[in-house]
């Protein structure tokens, strides 16, 4: 059974991650604990349950409890610069590939190589792979960078995400190769569309690990 000060320490270790994650800057979260922790023990002095205090919502009690001490608060919004994010990455290779197809007889023309010239593939996946990534990466930054442009620290994570996702994806990228290879690569949509939910898992977390970083780099 915890002692009332070991839930104290508790109670104050969630409120002190939802400030952090709200951007608050860490001697500001300083004077925050400690303002809660003096009110959590006179509570719990009084016989009175700390979490009580809390409420079930502890993201909303955190950021009452800021905004009231006049802190400054930057939402993270993740929701909203996940699906910026992803509905750019999707509109740009849609707009790649149609381009990409609208050029092919350009392309076609302007690397025609000689008959005895073997390209490896290696190279020829890297290139493929990489100008996939590419045009990921630049609809995903400049839709969150264009779309979202009144949120706060919105061009930082644009930044950090210009910085995450290429060896995120590369890493998703390599995670799904080693699926395949591991099952033969089999084209079946139960392997295919597991493959394309490590490369998404991947695209997703290094967005979200890119606003968080811009979030909390503010505190």
């Amino acid at each position: 059974m915890s002692t009332p000060t070991q839930a104290v320490d508790r109670l104050l270790t969630t409120a002190d991650r939802e400030w952090r994650a709200l951007g608050i800057r860490p001697d500001d979260r300083v004077t925050l604990v400690a303002d809660l922790r003096a009110e959590l023990e006179a509570a719990a002095a009084d016989g009175l349950d700390p979490a009580e205090l809390l409420g079930a919502d502890r993201a909303a009690f955190a950021l009452r409890v800021a905004e009231e001490a006049g802190m400054d608060v930057t939402p993270p919004r993740y929701g909203h610069v996940l699906a910026t994010a992803s509905a750019g990455a999707l509109l740009a290779l849609v707009a790649g590939s149609v381009l990409a197809s609208g050029l092919h007889y350009a392309f076609v023309a302007l690397f025609d190589l000689p008959p005895d010239v073997r390209v490896p593939v290696w190279l020829a996946a890297g290139v493929f792979y990489g100008g996939v990534a590419a045009v990921v990466v630049a609809g995903a930054v400049l839709a969150v960078r264009v779309a979202l442009r009144d949120t706060p620290r919105i061009r930082h994570t644009a930044t950090r995400m210009a910085l995450l996702l290429p060896p995120a994806l590369a890493a998703g990228v390599a995670a799904a190769v080693v699926l395949g290879w591991s099952l033969e690569f089999p084209l079946t949509p139960l392997v295919i569309g597991a493959e394309a939910a490590l490369v998404l898992a991947a695209f997703l977390a290094a967005t979200a690990l890119a606003r968080r970083w811009s979030v909390t780099t503010a505190a």
